[in-house]
C-alpha cells in the first residue's frame, strides 16, 4: 500500500466507524422510543445498519482515493466530477441498507417492507423515492464531511513535506555558504608569502625550507578546518598562531604577536576560521596605515554564558575609519548565519591608537563537541 494513502486510509476509516456507530445508536434509540409508544418496528435493525456502513466502506475509500487524485483545478472541469462521485456515494446508501436486511431476513421480507405489503401492515412506510431521497440527502453530508477531513490532511502533509523540502535544500544551502566563506582566505596572501619563500631561497635555504612546511602546516589546517562547522578554540588560535608567525618572518622587524598559548585559552568551540579573517585584515591594513612597527593581540575572554574574541592591531591616531572589506562582511555573514542575534560582532578605531575588531557570541562549551565536529561538507 502507498505510504501516502495509509494516513488517509486510517482517517477514513475511523470517521466510518463513527458514523456507523452514530448511525446505529441513534437508530436504536429512536425505534426504543417509538416502541414505548406501541408504534412498530420503523428502523431497520441494527445488524443491517452494520452491514449497510461495512458495503459503504469500501466505495467510500474508492470515492474520496479517487477524489483526492483527481483534484479541483480547473474547477469548472473537475467541480462536475466531484458532484457526480459525491451523488453516486449518496445514492448508494439506502440500496446498501435493503441489500443488508436482505441478508439477515430474506429477499421475500425485505420486498414486503418496501411494497408495504399485508405482512408489514402496520408501519407507516413512506413512498420508496422519497426513502431513497432523504438517504441519499444525509449520506451525501456523511460523504462530504468525510472528504473534507480527508482533503484537510491531504492539505496539511503536502504543507509539511513542502516545508520539510524547504528546510532541507536551506540547510543545504546554508552549509554551501558556510563552507564557501570558511574557505576565503585571500590568494594575495598566499602569493606574497609564496614570494617571500622565493626570495629566501638563495639567500637563506634552511629559512625558506623552514617557512615552506609552515606554509604547508598551514594549508593542512586550512583545509581540515574547512570540513568542519565549529572548531575547537586552542586550534584555531593555533591557526592564528602560525599564520602570524610566518607574516612575521616575512615582515621582520615590523610585526609583532601577542597570541595566548593554546593551552590557556578557555575550552570552548567556535565557528572554524572564524579569527583568521580578522587576523589577516589586522596584518594588511595595519602594516598599509602605520608606517612604524604594528603590534597585533589577539585575546579570549570568557564573560558568563559569553566568549568574546578581539583582535587588535596598531594604527596611525589621525588613520581614516576606511570601509569595511570582504573580510569582516564574511564574518559578520557567519555569525548572523549561525547564531542570528545572540552574536554581536564590531570593528572600529579605539582610543590610543588601535584597531579592534571583536566577536562576542554564546560559550560553547566542551560538552557541545559531539554537536559540532561532524563535517557539514558531505
Amino acid at each position: 500500500m502507498n505510504a501516502r494513502f495509509r494516513p488517509l486510509l486510517l482517517i477514513v476509516t475511523v470517521f466510518w466507524i463513527y458514523v456507523a456507530l452514530s448511525d446505529v445508536l441513534y437508530a436504536n434509540q429512536m425505534q426504543s422510543s417509538l416502541t414505548a409508544m406501541h408504534v412498530g418496528h420503523v428502523f431497520a435493525p441494527w445488524q443491517a445498519r452494520l452491514l449497510q456502513h461495512l458495503l459503504l466502506y469500501p466505495v467510500l475509500l474508492t470515492c474520496v482515493w479517487t477524489s483526492l487524485r483527481m483534484g479541483w483545478q480547473p474547477l469548472w472541469r473537475r467541480l462536475p466530477l466531484q458532484m457526480l462521485l459525491a451523488v453516486g456515494f449518496a445514492a448508494l446508501g439506502e440500496p446498501a441498507l435493503w441489500l443488508g436486511d436482505s441478508v439477515l431476513v430474506g429477499v421475500r421480507e425485505v420486498v414486503s417492507v418496501i411494497t408495504h405489503t399485508p405482512g408489514h401492515a402496520h408501519l407507516p412506510v413512506a413512498p420508496l423515492t422519497q426513502i431513497w431521497i432523504a438517504s441519499a440527502t444525509s449520506f451525501l453530508l456523511t460523504y462530504g464531511f468525510g472528504l473534507a477531513l480527508a482533503s484537510g490532511f491531504d492539505v496539511y502533509r503536502r504543507l509539511r513535506d513542502s516545508q520539510i523540502r524547504s528546510a532541507a535544500l536551506e540547510r543545504a544551502l546554508t552549509a554551501a555558504h558556510l563552507a564557501a566563506l570558511r574557505m576565503q582566505l585571500s590568494p594575495h596572501s598566499l602569493f606574497n608569502l609564496l614570494n617571500t619563500i622565493h626570495g629566501q631561497i638563495d639567500g637563506d635555504p634552511a629559512d625558506a625550507r623552514s617557512m615552506i612546511v609552515q606554509l604547508a602546516d598551514l594549508l593542512r589546517r586550512l583545509l581540515h578546518a574547512g570540513e568542519r562547522e565549529f572548531s575547537r578554540l586552542a586550534e584555531e588560535l593555533q591557526f592564528a598562531r602560525l599564520y602570524l608567525t610566518l607574516q612575521q618572518r616575512r615582515f621582520a622587524d615590523r610585526l609583532t604577536v601577542h597570541v595566548p598559548a593554546p593551552e590557556r585559552s578557555p575550552s570552548a568551540w567556535v565557528p572554524s576560521l572564524i579569527l583568521q579573517p580578522l587576523i589577516e585584515n589586522a596584518v594588511v591594513h595595519g602594516l598599509a596605515s602605520y608606517p612604524d612597527a604594528v603590534e597585533i593581540s589577539v585575546e579570549a575572554i570568557v564573560d558568563g554564558p559569553m566568549l568574546t574574541l578581539r583582535v587588535s592591531n596598531t594604527i596611525a591616531e589621525d588613520a581614516p575609519a576606511g570601509h569595511e572589506g570582504i573580510g569582516l562582511k564574511n564574518v559578520r555573514e557567519r555569525l548572523a548565519i549561525q547564531f542570528g542575534e545572540r552574536a554581536v560582532f564590531q570593528a572600529a578605531p579605539r582610543a590610543g591608537g588601535r584597531w579592534v575588531a571583536e566577536i562576542r557570541l554564546p560559550l560553547l562549551a566542551e560538552a557541545s563537541e559531539a554537536a559540532f565536529a561532524p563535517a557539514v561538507a558531505a
